[in-house]
């Protein structure tokens, strides 16, 4: 087995000194990919967004017409209701664009004692969604929102014309609700994520930098920043092509390769359902139709949690997440 130290880069690059598989590298670490405790659900409303960010992994759009239906939210708030999940996080897309994401919030939030939502703010922005803020206050949902870059160039880059400042009179309007103010129990996070091929900044130093300026120059207070590596799916997978740049950043992931990670990784401890109720180990493996464990199954099929020990589906793209401090 292999121990927490610093990696050995030789050990996840093959005979031409390129990257070695994940699949690969994994067996010559003595290493395997099982699940601990399922503690965590995870439900992608859809692929319907407002906007077409470079690095979304599942080329959400405005074009995109999938969409959970109402039968399918009813058994997710059935399996819910079933299992006693630490947190249930909502995501897409933009989550906020399915249009009975209200009765799948109030139907998760008495289920779980921690409720996530995933935003990129603008779409939670538009004026037809002041119930939606208000409905995520009354349920104390903990919103963890994306805001790449301080800068308003780097975030433009990858998110579209505008996204910037849009972005920071949101988050300027959670803060009047009492997101992210001391003492108000109402959870404020965001995530940044590299605009080019390359890895993150370290996430403390990163953090620091965020409050500073954020609190500074707009005035605008948060609880945690989370700095993710891009995952080469989807759409940001066909930019590393197109670009010229995927066999460099894919040297760049292994050689990074942590199995200290592995232990954190959040496809260890969650099961994730797609818009059409299918299965997953996480919300990447939807990209490429990975299903849990490597079998299509769907949620009303779902009568008990994966046990400990069970193997998890992965690929190449897994090295996203077990690279430098992990994406968990």
């Amino acid at each position: 087995m292999s121990s927490c130290s610093s990696p050995d880069v030789a050990m996840n690059q093959d005979t031409n000194g390129r990257w070695a598989s994940f699949a690969e590298t994994m067996a010559r670490h003595g290493l395997g990919l099982t699940r601990k405790a399922t503690t965590t659900l995870q439900v992608n409303v859809g692929r319907l967004c407002n906007l077409s960010c470079r690095h979304c992994h599942l080329e959400a759009g405005p074009a995109r017409t999938e969409v959970m239906a109402g039968e399918t939210i009813s058994q997710v708030i059935a399996a819910a209701e079933r299992f006693s999940f630490a947190s249930i996080d909502i995501t897409g897309g933009a989550p906020e664009m399915n249009p009975r994401i209200a009765e799948l919030i109030g139907g998760l939030a008495p289920h779980a004692p921690r409720l996530l939502f995933r935003s990129n703010l603008v779409a939670m922005g538009e004026a037809a969604r002041q119930d939606l803020l208000a409905l995520c206050r009354q349920h104390r949902v903990v919103i963890v929102a994306s805001f790449p870059a301080l800068n308003e160039a780097q975030t433009e880059s990858q998110r579209g014309h505008g996204v910037f400042h849009a972005s920071l009179e949101v988050l300027r309007r959670l803060n009047s609700l009492g997101y992210g103010q001391d003492g108000s129990g109402l959870e404020l996070n965001l995530v940044s994520n590299p605009a080019g091929a390359f890895m993150p900044t370290a996430q403390r130093q990163m953090e620091e930098r965020f409050h500073q300026v954020l609190g500074q120059k707009w005035g605008i207070l948060f609880n945690h920043l989370f700095s993710f590596v891009n995952v080469p799916l989807g759409r940001y997978l066909e930019w590393l092509v197109r670009s010229g740049n995927y066999d460099d950043y894919m040297v760049r992931l292994a050689s990074s390769f942590n199995p200290c990670a592995l232990d954190g990784v959040m496809c260890r401890s969650l099961i994730s359902v797609g818009w059409d109720g299918l299965l997953y180990d996480c919300d990447f493996n939807q990209a490429i139709n990975l299903g849990l464990a490597g079998t299509r199954r769907h949620i009303s099929e779902l009568r008990e949690l994966p046990s400990p020990g069970v193997g998890i589906a992965g690929s190449d793209h897994c090295y996203a997440c077990t690279a430098g401090a992990g994406f968990t």
